[in-house]
C-alpha cells in the first residue's frame, strides 16, 4: 500500500506538470495580449513535447505512464508489473488512472491561474476552450477517431519498443528526451486533424476543469466531442499493446 501511495503521488505530479506546461503553451499562443500570441502550431508541438519531458522527469517513481492509454497498452502487451515494480491488478490500474485524471485537472487549474487576466480579456470562447481540450479541424467523429487511434498507436508502440530494450515500463523506459522528441514528431506529423490528444487524461481532465472553473465568457465545453479523445487513444494504446508481441519480439 505504501508503494501505491508513492505511485499515486508520482503520477499525479507528473501529469499535473505535463498539463500545466502543455496547456500553458496553448494559452501563450492562443489568448489575447500574450507575448507568444500567434506563435503557431509548431510552437505548440514543441511545448507539448517538452511538457512530456518535464512530466517524465517528475514521475520517476511510477514509471511515468502519465496517460491511461500507456497504462492500458502495457497491460495489453502482457506486462505483469509496471516500471515501478507494482504488480498489475485492478487496484494498481485504478491508482494509475485516477492519479492521471486528478493530476490533469489540477494542472489545468494552474494554467487558468497563471493566465487569469488573459482569459478575462480573450473575446473568443473557442480560444479559451482550446487551451484546455482538443477539437477537430474538420468535425467528423469517425475520421477524428481514426486520427486519434493512429497517433496513440504510434506513441504506445514506440514506448513498448524501447521498453523491450530497457528494463521497466511506461514513458520512463523510453527516456525523457526521446519521449519528448516522439511527442513533437507525432504532433508535427499527425496532430493537425484533431490537435492530437493521444491521452484521455490530458483531454478529459482539462475539459472538466474548463467546465467547473469560473472562466469569464467561456462558453460550452463541447461534450459532444469529448468521447473522441478518450475512446480513440484507448483503442490505439490497446492495439499497440496487442500487436507488440508478434511485431516486437524479445530475442534470446
Amino acid at each position: 500500500m505504501e508503494n501505491l501511495g508513492i505511485v499515486f503521488l508520482s503520477e499525479l505530479l507528473g501529469t499535473a506538470m505535463l498539463v500545466l506546461l502543455g496547456c500553458g503553451v496553448v494559452a501563450n499562443v492562443a489568448l489575447a495580449k500574450n507575448k507568444g500570441l500567434n506563435g503557431g502550431f509548431l510552437m505548440v508541438n514543441f511545448g507539448w513535447g517538452f511538457a512530456v519531458f518535464a512530466g517524465v522527469i517528475v514521475a520517476y517513481n511510477s514509471g511515468a505512464h502519465l496517460n491511461p492509454a500507456v497504462t492500458l497498452g502495457l497491460i495489453a502487451s502482457g506486462a505483469t508489473e509496471f516500471g515501478s515494480g507494482v504488480p498489475v491488478n485492478i487496484v494498481s490500474v485504478l491508482v494509475y488512472i485516477g492519479a492521471q485524471m486528478l493530476g490533469a485537472i489540477l494542472g489545468a487549474i494552474a494554467v487558468w491561474l497563471a493566465y487569469k487576466q488573459h482569459f478575462d480579456q480573450e473575446p473568443e470562447p473557442a480560444n479559451k476552450l482550446g487551451v484546455f481540450s482538443t477539437g477537430p479541424a474538420i468535425r467528423n467523429y469517425g475520421w477524428n477517431l481514426v486520427t486519434e487511434i493512429i497517433g496513440t498507436f504510434v506513441l504506445v508502440f514506440v514506448v513498448i519498443a524501447f521498453g523491450r530494450q530497457t528494463p521497466g515500463g511506461g514513458l520512463a523506459a523510453l527516456g525523457a528526451l526521446p519521449v519528448a522528441i516522439l511527442v513533437i514528431a507525432i504532433g508535427a506529423s499527425l496532430g493537425g486533424p484533431t490537435g492530437y490528444a493521444i491521452n484521455p487524461a490530458r483531454d478529459l481532465g482539462p475539459r472538466i476543469a474548463h467546465f467547473i472553473l469560473p472562466i469569464k465568457g467561456k462558453g460550452p465545453s463541447d461534450w459532444s466531442y469529448s468521447w473522441v479523445p478518450v475512446v480513440g487513444p484507448i483503442i490505439g494504446g490497446v492495439l499497440a499493446g496487442l500487436v507488440s508481441g508478434p511485431f516486437l519480439p524479445i530475442l534470446g
